[in-house]
Formats: structure tokens, sequence, C-alpha cells
């Protein structure tokens, strides 16, 4: 949601277009009616980006009845696509509705002042509702009293699950379940997966049982307060077990607010998601259990903030241990706590540049495989200014 927006207020910028406040997707699996100004500060917004683009709440009356178009912009295009196919429909229709609006524009090769822009729109523009922000506050204050706390972003939900086809560690029937949930999501398009081969592949979300023992393995003890950011996780209690009893202090929303203070949020999973966000952005230590979007969004924001801690487990060789561990081939201590330390040692958040496109790929494959631009916004947001006592400043011209 925050990256498609912030690419269209860049587009609206290269095509010389007014942006109407976006309509929020009220279709998705969670079936949100949220509007942008639930879950956004919408003067905000528009204020913060008035010297850049022109943006209005709805389309103006003498516009309504004009031609329009429904486009769907080809994904991760460059300038000269905008500024020659797209911008030439002017000629033709006065309002162009964009499709979709996610991984629409290239993480690379753009002028500075447009990714700029980006960042302006993403970490200044973009700011949740107030009352969203006042909740998120109170509830990274409430986790504070704890003591420093890591933010789990603990993707073991019923949507991701089915979507990815991952039913390790589930019952027959939790899987049957999951495979009937994919079946019947029409705009899922790949319904046979193979679940071994997602999980030996890395592309599942690590399991509670299997987030235990990676903390355990980095060392943070048992009395370590550990946020969890995430909706409903499957099968409750039963699957968190191996969790909990490692670390006791597990928290949530829903634990440290009452249910009067959540209810305004509680049927809107955009809001409950934002949430979540704040409290991830705030923690001591973010944690994904899962590269999704809520993850890179969450660790692009921590590096403009300065690079806060951010681990990113290495999904396909944790599994690869794991497993080992449960054929007895290799014990939980010493030697495991080695292997996981020294494959995580790169994988916290330090500054590096933005990954380019994987060696060998071509055509949009080669587009897909870069570093998306709000999982690592730098340098493009990052000024130097040399000083006596200061390196770089996080600051946008």
């Amino acid at each position: 949601m925050r990256a498609g927006i912030c690419d269209m207020v860049a587009v609206a910028r290269i095509i010389n277009a007014t942006l109407i406040i976006p309509e929020l997707d009220k279709r998705s699996f969670w079936q949100d009616s949220s509007n942008f100004s639930d879950v956004f500060d919408q003067d905000h917004f528009i204020n913060a980006l008035a010297n850049d683009v022109k943006i209005m709440k709805k389309l103006p009356n003498d516009v309504v009845g004009s031609a329009k178009l429904v486009k769907h912009f080809r994904s991760w295009s460059g300038l000269d696509y905008y500024q020659d196919e797209i911008a030439s429909l002017w000629e033709d229709y006065e309002v162009i509705r964009a499709a979709k609006s996610d991984s629409r524009l290239a993480n690379n090769n753009l002028p500075p002042d447009i990714q700029k822009l980006r960042c302006r729109a993403c970490y200044e523009a973009l700011r949740f509702a107030p009352r969203i922000e006042a909740m998120g506050k109170l509830l990274v204050d409430r986790m504070r009293s704890y003591g420093p706390y890591i933010a789990l972003h603990l993707r073991y939900e019923k949507d991701m699950l089915a979507f990815s086809g991952c039913t390790y560690g589930l019952s027959p029937v939790e899987a049957d379940e999951l495979k009937t949930i994919r079946e019947e999501t029409v705009h899922w398009k790949v319904k046979e997966i193979d679940a071994r081969e997602q999980r030996s592949k890395g592309y599942c979300p690590l399991t509670p049982k299997e987030v235990a023992m990676f903390l355990t393995a980095l060392g943070y003890p048992s009395n370590t307060p550990i946020y969890i950011a995430s909706g409903e996780i499957y099968g409750g209690d039963t699957h968190m077990a191996d969790l909990s009893s490692r670390y006791p202090i597990l928290m949530s929303k829903e634990k440290l607010a009452s249910v009067e203070e959540l209810e305004p949020f509680a049927d809107h999973a955009s809001q409950m998601a934002a949430l979540d966000y704040i409290v991830s952005i705030e923690s001591d230590v973010f944690i994904p259990s899962y590269s999704g979007n809520m993850a890179r969004a969450v660790e692009g924001h921590r590096r403009f903030l300065g690079h806060r801690k951010t681990i990113s487990p290495d999904r396909k060789e944790l599994v690869r241990l794991f497993d080992k561990v449960d054929r007895g081939k290799l014990r939980e201590g010493k030697k495991l706590r080695y292997l996981i330390t020294e494959l995580h040692k790169k994988r916290q958040g330090a500054p590096r540049k933005r990954k380019g496109p994987i060696t060998g790929t071509k055509g949009m494959d080669r587009f897909r495989s870069e570093e998306a631009f709000y999982v690592n916004p730098l340098p493009d947001c990052l000024c130097q200014r040399p000083s006596m006592n200061v390196n770089t400043s996080l600051v946008i011209k």
C-alpha cells in the first residue's frame, strides 16, 4: 500500500498530472473497508507534497464526465515509458486511472529528484491517521515498560500459509483447509504447490517453533520482551506453544491494549497492521519470519531512520539446519549457535548499496530480481554533508 501510493506520486510528477487520492483495495483476502483517510493523514499528505505534485481528494466536477482510461501501467518502468507512452495519452483522455499501483516504477536508474520525491512521499508525507499514530505511540510506550524489545513479524497467518502452500508442522485437516482456501481464491493463480519444495527453497515463513530456535541460537535470553506483529496466528496457542515456552514475555496489541481501546480499529485489517508497523519501526530489533510486503516496508523505513537493527533470517539455510536437528544429526547448542550466528552477521540492516539485478537475468525477470527501492532506499534518501563531527545526516532536500 505504502509503496504503491508513493510510486504514484512519482508517476504523477513525471507525467505532469494531478493525483487524486488513491482508493484502497477493498477486495483483498481481509475485505477491509478502510478509505485512505482512515489509514493515513490525508491533509498532511496533500500539504507535504504541495510543492511537488498537485493532489486532490476527488475528481473535480468539470472532469467527471470527461474521457477516461483505465490503464495497466507496465511493471518496473522507467522515465521514457511514462514520458513517451503514458504522457501521450493526454491527447485523447483527461483522466487516467492506474488499474494497479504496485511495482509500476523502476527501482533504479531514475533521476535523483524523482528518487528523492519517493523518499519524501514515503517517509515524510505518508503519515498514519492521527488516531492510529496516537494508539501506536501508546503501544510502544507500554511495550517499552518491559524493557528493550524485539518486534517479531510472525507471518504465520492463514492467508500467508494458504497462498504460499506451506503446510510444514500442520495437521492433515489444517493442510486441507489451506488448500481449499487457495483453490477458492480466484485471483491466486497457482493452485498446486509442493509444500516440501517450497520450504526447502526458503519460500515459507518460519514456524513459531523455528523462530524460537532461531532466537535462542542468536543468544536472546528467555526474558527478552517480544512484540508479535501479526494478525491471528493460524492454530492459535497450539502452534505458539514452542515459542511461548521459551519466550514467555510475548506481547501483542491485543495484550497491551483493552478491547475498548482497540475497538475503533478491530474490524479493519489495514489499520491494525498500521499499529503493528509503528511498534515495529520503534523496536530495538526487528525480525520478520517472512520477507513479505510488511517486512520489506519496515526494513526500508528502519534503514532510513538510521539503520536500526533488522535481522533478516536466511530461511533456506535455517530450514536445512533445523531439519538436521529434527533428524538427530545436529543438536541445539554451541555448534548450532555458531552456524546461525555466522550466517546472520551480515544480515542485520547495516549500511550497504541497494542490490542490482541477479546476474544472467533478462527482461522482466531482470527488473523483478532487483532489490526493491523501499527495502533499501539509500543512498537515494541520504544527503552527505561534510562536518567536523558529523559525516552524514539523514535528510531529504
